[in-house]
């Protein structure tokens, strides 16, 4: 037990003394230096940064360093669940991967602090703050998934009457995600996003390939390779989202009435370990108590 407390004081004092010769160690170079001294303005810097912002660049900075420093390098898979999820800044990877390197040392220096069970409870307060980002990552992903799943019939509802209107598919795209902005902010993003890619040089199919891929749901995936056999080759495109606007809706009441199907299954487990119990206490205690009153009074 006290091994594992002495190797947690000497991991905090090792991370304690690496943060403070950091910035020794991490000089610039001369030519650095000169780069900085050209762009660096002198114009006085208006904003105003409050304490708690300054101690979250700190933290982050100093997570980032420590995660360079041991060589984990960035995954392009969790990158990818990242913009999946909708952290698209470069701030809230930065905070994610953090937490990633620092819940483990945090979790073994709290265990470390008990001192019943020590090196259970560091390794298991380390794991656990390991794990806890990938689980909020994945229950984020799948409220995303199920909000953009529920948006895309409306959507497709506006980009019929933008198309019938007069206005190219493109336009279209720019102009139902600026509607959609305060409604279905998630959908209004992916629409932007595309819109932006295109404005950038990329390809129109690529742009809406990457919109798939982003955000994985299998009706978003139809939308596309809709999209893109429409303007392969040269279909309506009116008529060809008004049937895939029918047939998402047609999947939506196919899945609703599969959920309500499922609560009929779901209901019996409360109902018997809650609901039964208590009406069986409510009609049986009197007569209970009357059968018990009675052989009293027999006695």
């Amino acid at each position: 037990m006290d091994i594992v407390f002495y190797i947690a004081i000497m991991l905090t004092a090792f991370l304690v003394l690496a943060l403070l010769l950091a910035p020794v160690m991490l000089k610039p170079s001369p030519a650095a230096r000169r780069i900085m001294e050209l762009v660096q303005s002198n114009r006085p810097d208006q904003r105003y940064v409050g304490g708690k912002e300054r101690l979250q660049e700190k933290i982050l900075f100093m997570a980032n360093r420590l995660r360079v420093g041991l060589g984990l390098a960035e995954d392009e898979k969790v990158k990818q669940l990242l913009l999946t999820g909708g952290v698209r800044t470069s701030r809230g990877m930065n905070i994610y991967f953090a937490s990633r390197v620092l819940g483990p040392v945090i979790g073994l220096v709290c265990g470390s602090l008990i001192h019943t069970n020590t090196a259970f409870w560091a390794l298991s307060l380390g794991a656990v703050f390991y794990l806890v980002p990938d689980m909020w990552l994945k229950i984020r992903i799948r409220k995303r998934r199920e909000r953009i799943r529920k948006s895309l019939p409306d959507a497709l509802d506006l980009l019929v009457i933008c198309v019938e209107a007069g206005l190219g598919l493109d336009q279209a795209m720019l102009r139902v995600g600026q509607e959609l902005n305060i409604s279905h902010p998630d959908i209004h993003h992916e629409f932007m996003q595309v819109n932006l890619e295109q404005l950038a040089g990329k390809p129109r199919l690529e742009a809406w390939k990457s919109a798939a891929e982003r955000t994985q749901i299998p009706e978003f995936s139809l939308f596309v390779s809709m999209l893109t056999q429409a303007d392969r080759f040269g279909t309506p495109i009116v008529r060809a989202l008004s049937r895939f606007g029918d047939e998402i809706r047609l999947k939506r009441r196919q899945r609703a009435e599969e959920m309500a199907a499922k609560a009929k299954i779901k209901i019996l487990f409360p109902l018997v370990l809650f609901i039964f119990p208590c009406i069986f206490i409510v009609l049986l205690a009197p007569a209970v108590l009357n059968i018990a009153r009675n052989m009293q009074s027999a006695k």
